[in-house]
């Protein structure tokens, strides 16, 4: 090839026009069914969910309404406790012990008299207690001891620690709990009406 040949752009052959390819379209293929299989399976599922769902809501209630009976039996209880250790410190104050005493026969000595263990010695005079006894360990106190003022004494029971005979015990309860202490505050503390 000569200098003049490479100087001068070769000239490319054309290349040739692509072929238009036409052809009729085929019809829409029939569009399948599903299956019912797949259908029984979401409605089934679906269906699962929501028994599973609703016995979790029943539990939950259910569960709740378990745990309000027993708070409420709690409180019932603690009543019924604060009742019974009122009932104990009745029962051992010194006016108890000393009516129950009394009723038995015993007297307070004026001169007590004491033994002291180490030696036997006996401390004070020791005379016998008169009859009666001159000290009225009952009345004694300016405030009478209302936790026990119609308890019936041990030794008594006709009698009370203010001498009157004793009430009858107290039937039970017109709502038929059986329980003597006051009926459980649900709606708040009671307060007096104002002006």
């Amino acid at each position: 090839m000569t200098d003049l040949a490479r100087a001068l752009p070769q000239r490319r052959p054309a290349a040739p026009a692509p072929a238009r390819r036409l052809h009729a379209v085929d019809a829409p293929a029939v569009r399948r069914r599903p299956r019912l299989a797949y259908g029984v399976i979401a409605v089934a599922g679906a269906v699962t969910i929501a028994l599973a769902q609703m016995g979790l809501s029943i539990l939950t209630t259910q569960g709740a309404f378990e745990v309000a009976a027993l708070q409420q039996q709690q409180r019932d209880l603690t009543l019924q406790k604060q009742v019974l250790y009122d009932d104990v410190a009745g029962l051992s104050s010194p006016q108890y012990l000393a009516a129950n005493a009394a009723a038995l026969g015993m007297v307070i000595n004026e001169s007590p008299s004491y033994l002291r263990l180490s030696d036997g010695a006996v401390i004070g005079a020791s005379q016998a207690a008169a009859g009666t006894s001159a000290v009225d360990a009952i009345n004694r106190g300016a405030v009478p001891n209302a936790l026990v003022a119609e308890t019936p004494l041990v030794t008594a029971p006709d009698a009370t620690i203010q001498g009157v005979p004793a009430a009858p015990p107290p039937d039970v309860p017109a709502d038929g709990t059986g329980s003597t202490t006051p009926p459980p505050v649900t709606d708040g503390l009671p307060t007096p009406a104002t002006r």
